[in-house]
């Protein structure tokens, strides 16, 4: 996973480990904003990581999966808190 120094610095503010950076580029879905792609944890995401890991582990990790990241082709640009519904078309 590419991240830019900008990516490196919001994923060091807002506490997310590697190991969510990991998952959300793996399970998470994707929504395409401004050009560049947005990835979550919503609902089908969520399943799809608790048959990989179980669904005790996604229980446990609660506001962890709160998290995005917004890439451009193969490089992370930022990282962000969800803390709205990410509206789709």
């Amino acid at each position: 996973m590419n991240l830019t120094a900008h990516a490196q610095t919001r994923c060091q503010q807002r506490s997310i480990p590697p190991l969510i950076r990991e998952w959300l580029l793996n399970f998470g879905s994707e929504v395409r904003s401004h050009g560049a792609t947005k990835r979550f944890f919503d609902r089908a995401a969520r399943r799809r990581l608790a048959a990989s890991v179980g669904a005790e582990v996604v229980d446990r990790m609660g506001n962890l999966l709160n998290h995005d990241l917004v890439e451009e082709g193969p490089v992370v640009i930022t990282a962000g808190v969800r803390t709205h519904r990410i509206r789709r078309p």
